[in-house]
This record gives C-alpha cells, structure tokens and sequence, in this order.
C-alpha cells in the first residue's frame, strides 16, 4: 500500500526523474508553455509551484535556493525577471494544464502546462489568426455574390 507516498514515479528511477522534472521546469520557464504527457504535467505542477512561490521572495537566500534547483542561469534570470514581475501579485495557481487528447505514436495522453498570465501573446495570436479567417470568409461571400449577378437569369 501506498499510504502518503506523494507524486508519480514516471517509471523512472529517482535521480532521472529529478533530472526530468528540473528540464521541464526549466523549458516552463524560459518558454511558458510547454506540451508533455498529462502525468508529467500534473508532477511538474507540483514541482514548479512552490518554486515560483520562494522567487516570489527575492531575497538573496531564495534566489540561491530557486537557483540550486533550476541549475540554469538564463531560466533564473527569467524567472525573477520577467515571470515574478507579472504573477508577484497572484497568491498561487500560477500553471494551468490543458488536457489535448492522446497522442499518435503511443496513445499517450498530451497536456499543454502554461503560466497563467502569459497566455496574453497566444491569445492575440489566435485572435489574429480567427480575424483574418472571417476575412477570408466575407472575401469569398462577397465574390460569390458577384458571380451570381454576372449570370445572366435562365431562360424556360
């Protein structure tokens, strides 16, 4: 029995699977949003949480922590940057996981993990993209209405 035994094995031994969580936490943080499997997600969640939590500090004793874990000068830099600057004022819940459906080669489940308030760019992103569809869309209307008013009417 598993009584308070916390978070997922991976199926990986305890050395790789720090390795692989610091990678993704590092990946998070230097391009805040990233695509894994959806058990991944949830233990990186868990994992990156409460560091983000410590930088919110900025105190010389948490940098040095947050920095022993990360081990990656840039994703530092970022982190107490950029990151802390814009979710400082959130008192938690600072990832979101977006469940994608399962994956071809393996029929994994896929996941999208992104910090919360930097979804800004993909969403003008995406409203861009959606703006010059409906573009499009009047474009083609339009030039099918003109073609419906060159034919000449039908004759019986």
């Amino acid at each position: 029995m598993r009584h308070q035994v916390k978070g997922r094995k991976l199926k990986r031994t305890a050395t790789h699977r720090d390795a692989l969580l610091r990678n993704l936490a590092m990946s998070l943080i230097l391009h805040k949003r990233i695509k894994t499997t959806v058990a991944k997600a949830k233990e990186l969640r868990t994992f990156v949480e409460p560091l983000i939590t410590k930088a919110r500090k900025g105190d010389l004793n948490s940098k040095r922590l947050v920095m022993s874990v990360l081990r990656n000068k840039d994703a530092g830099k970022v982190l107490f940057g950029e990151v802390i600057e814009k979710i400082g004022e959130r008192k938690g819940g600072y990832t979101r996981v977006i469940k994608l459906g399962n994956r071809l080669g393996d029929a994994a489940e896929v996941a999208v993990v992104e910090l919360v308030d930097f979804n800004a760019v993909i969403n003008e992103a995406a409203s861009s993209k959606k703006e010059e569809k409906a573009q499009k869309k009047e474009e083609k209307k339009a030039k099918k209405a003109a073609e419906q008013k060159a034919l000449p009417p039908e004759s019986k």
